[in-house]
């Protein structure tokens, strides 16, 4: 498939004799990268700051944030972008401006920017941090399959004025604010503590959603493309979640993705749980990045079930990240890459 716009736009189907990734020798920049974000080393205290950069550009910083079990001691306030997690493993309480809300594996809880917020975990905790910084996320266009497709926007949660708030209130315990803005730090310190609400109002607000609570959309004739399954809508960048599915169930239906050349987007994936169909030797954890205009697709053994799967289903959970430009890779991402990514899909060695 040659295609425009990261799936929405005009493409073209060719048939080829042979896969489009059969090299045998690949160099130059265009090259494909895998990241293990599981070996990166873990924080002794929860400090979100300095979470691991792992790829950015002027719309979006993605950051990998890995910590021992802890209470943070400072609340922090992105003044640079909206902000997501995605928290991979580890479970715990959030306090933020709008109240307390516990959260879990697969959750992902947006933040606006300017909200004030801490996290108490008692467990190592594992996140993604997706910032945008040019405009506010919103949800997708349903367009036919109407608004109650994907998730159904009455399954977002929203923070509580709960006891457990209210119990970590103060108006004598000093607190520290670290503030990021245009990628640096500022610290404020208050006689009190500032998650000091009382009530709010307003269409604004802190909303988490599961990866349980998604439902994604299917097809038993039409291998449905990566952009079916918008979660979120940033400007120059979608988030997509791949959840367990049916495959499709027609005999002459392709059941693998197509070869793309996956024009005008870099596609960045983070494999979060389960087993991986069209990937070999990707685990939980892991990150590929394929670069606008390189070629891929399934892997050798994915593309031999290309007609017929072995199972009735897919069982993984992934986090797709498509932006309009170029992203570049962090330097903590650069210590755990798998530089023979790119020879995975060879069928000669």
């Amino acid at each position: 498939e040659m295609g425009k716009d990261g799936f929405f736009g005009p493409a073209a189907h060719l048939y080829h004799r042979n896969p489009p990734t059969g090299w045998v020798h690949f160099e130059g920049p265009l090259r494909p990268h895998a990241f293990d974000l599981a070996a990166l080393p873990a924080q002794t205290t929860p400090a979100p700051w300095n979470a691991a950069e792992i790829v950015a550009n002027a719309a979006l910083r993605l950051r990998f944030w890995k910590c021992a079990p802890g209470r943070m001691d400072h609340l922090v306030r992105n003044g640079d972008g909206d902000e997501i997690l995605f928290i991979h493993s580890g479970a715990g309480e959030l306090f933020c401006d709008f109240g307390h809300l516990s959260f879990a594996a697969g959750d992902y809880i947006l933040l606006p920017r300017g909200t004030l917020w801490r996290i108490e975990s008692a467990e190592p905790l594992a996140a993604l941090l997706i910032e945008a910084t040019q405009a506010s996320y919103r949800l997708p266009e349903k367009g036919l399959v109407g608004p109650h497709a994907l998730f159904d926007a009455a399954m977002l949660d929203v923070p509580q004025l709960d006891e457990q708030f209210r119990a970590q209130q103060s108006d004598t315990e000093r607190w520290q604010v670290r503030v990021q803005r245009r990628a640096a730090i500022s610290t404020i310190t208050y006689p009190f503590n500032p998650l000091d609400v009382v009530g709010w109002h307003g269409d604004l607000m802190v909303a988490r959603i599961n990866v349980r609570d998604i439902r994604p959309l299917m097809s038993h004739r039409y291998h449905l493309p990566p952009s079916a399954h918008t979660t979120f809508v940033a400007d120059r960048f979608v988030i997509c979640t791949f959840v367990p599915r049916p495959f499709e169930s027609d005999p002459g239906a392709i059941k693998v993705p197509f070869f793309h050349n996956n024009d005008d987007y870099d596609e960045l994936i983070f494999y979060h749980a389960g087993n991986f169909f069209s990937r070999d030797n990707i685990h939980p954890g892991m990150v590929t990045l394929h670069p606008c205009g390189f070629t891929h697709g399934p892997h050798p053994k994915a593309l031999a079930n290309v007609l017929q799967q072995p199972k009735s289903a897919t069982d993984e959970v992934a986090v797709m990240i498509d932006a309009r430009d170029p992203l570049d890779i962090g330097a903590a991402a650069n210590t755990v890459e798998w530089a023979g990514y790119v020879d995975s899909w060879r069928t000669d060695k």
